[in-house]
């Protein structure tokens, strides 16, 4: 089946967070709303089927995660990653976000460290504070063109007093794949300082060619036995309100203490929709539609840096690995961070992402979502490039 990835929805006044819940200035048309990290493109045809279906039984009850459910995960993994995982290594999470505050609440204290590496996915930080633990960050090295690396010394300097370490992989908002090496050298540290890693992984799935994500977890058996992987479709599938996460745990003890944490705090059963969801998904039509969605956002990515390397050569950045948002470097606009949120947003009516939220090495940068139709790309970069020359 061909897919239509240029088709206009229109989302305003549908309670959508990425229309509804900015201020009211921006929820004009004339304002592009490319923020929050959900799509514009329409929500496969499989899903709605899948939740049709369930409806048609007619009865809104409880329910649990089949074996079916578990099966479906554990092939489309080792399809996908070669990552072998048993049923009884998955569990069911209510949000990628949930499962990282439940993994602080089972396996740390209050006052406890968490180390987070900057700038990183603002909940990282947000649900840390929130449980009373401390947040250490060790920052990633940004060069002069956007790329981004590890800083394993700093990590050695602060990871001796933390408990916990929360690794983004691919990364948010920067789009990196991290390689093998580099994440095994992270697992030695981490198990000789007897710190857990917890690695969010929600944009594995959208890895683009040439790049091919690694599962921390499959890396070596330092990681393997001392971390717990959050995984889900709902970044890939545009599902994300249909709250359908998982996580994997291979170390028999630790998964113990984390599984039973979740039980015993009943979120473990999800809503009705959410096991048929992921296995409508994680199927062949489902990895159809996905290399055809991955396709369309490659060209929307080329397009945004062709662009603005020819109109708006003071702004880069690295191009991403891995998911639709672009951490765009405006840093030698030479704006304060006030000065540049205001420049997209008021000035190129392109409302976005302040990139110092995602810590204080985000400032100078913006993240935008490029996950929507093409001609709402090519608008974009039209309404920056005329801000742009009134500017600079």
């Amino acid at each position: 089946m061909k897919y239509n990835f240029d088709e206009l929805i229109n989302r305003r006044g549908t309670d959508s967070v990425k229309y509804d819940m900015i201020p009211e200035k921006y929820q004009d048309e004339k304002y592009l709303s490319m923020w929050v990290a959900d799509m514009d493109f329409r929500t496969p045809p499989f899903v709605i089927d899948a939740i049709t279906n369930r409806l048609k039984q007619g009865i809104l009850g409880y329910t649990i995660p089949s074996s079916h459910y578990y099966n479906t995960v554990s092939k489309w993994l080792k399809h996908r990653f070669d990552f072998d995982v048993k049923s009884e290594e998955l569990h069911y999470l209510p949000g990628i976000v949930p499962g990282i505050f439940h993994a602080i609440a089972c396996f740390t204290k209050r006052g406890d460290k968490v180390m987070i590496q900057s700038p990183v996915y603002h909940p990282f930080r947000y649900v840390t504070i929130g449980s009373d633990r401390e947040c250490i960050s060790a920052p990633l090295k940004i060069a002069d063109d956007g790329q981004m690396s590890i800083d394993f010394e700093t990590i050695e300097e602060k990871i001796a007093d933390c408990s916990l370490f929360i690794l983004c992989n691919p990364h948010n908002p920067g789009g990196k794949v991290w390689n093998e090496e580099d994440l095994k050298h992270l697992a030695h540290i981490c198990k000789k300082n007897n710190v857990l890693v917890v690695s969010d992984e929600i944009h594995a799935d959208m890895t683009m060619a040439p790049f091919h994500h690694t599962p921390f977890a499959k890396t070596c058996e330092e990681a393997r036995t001392n971390s717990i992987t959050l995984m889900s479709p709902s970044k890939t599938f545009n599902i994300p309100g249909m709250v359908t996460s998982y996580a994997i745990v291979f170390e028999e003890n630790l998964r113990k203490k984390f599984y039973d944490y979740i039980n015993l705090n009943h979120v473990a059963m999800g809503n009705v929709f959410s096991c048929n969801v992921v296995e409508a998904c994680y199927s062949i039509e489902g990895e159809n539609w996905l290399n055809q969605m991955l396709t369309y956002l490659k060209g929307n990515i080329d397009y945004v840096f062709n662009f603005l390397k020819k109109n708006c050569p003071k702004i880069g950045g690295m191009r991403p690995n891995a998911s639709f948002l672009i951490f765009l470097d405006n840093r030698k606009l030479n704006l304060s961070q006030k000065e540049l949120v205001s420049f997209y947003n008021d000035e190129a009516r392109v409302y976005i992402n302040d990139g110092s939220i995602f810590g204080s090495q985000g400032n100078g940068f913006i993240r935008m979502n490029i996950a929507a139709p093409f001609s709402v790309v090519k608008q974009a970069m039209k309404q920056i490039k005329e801000a742009y020359d009134k500017r600079f």
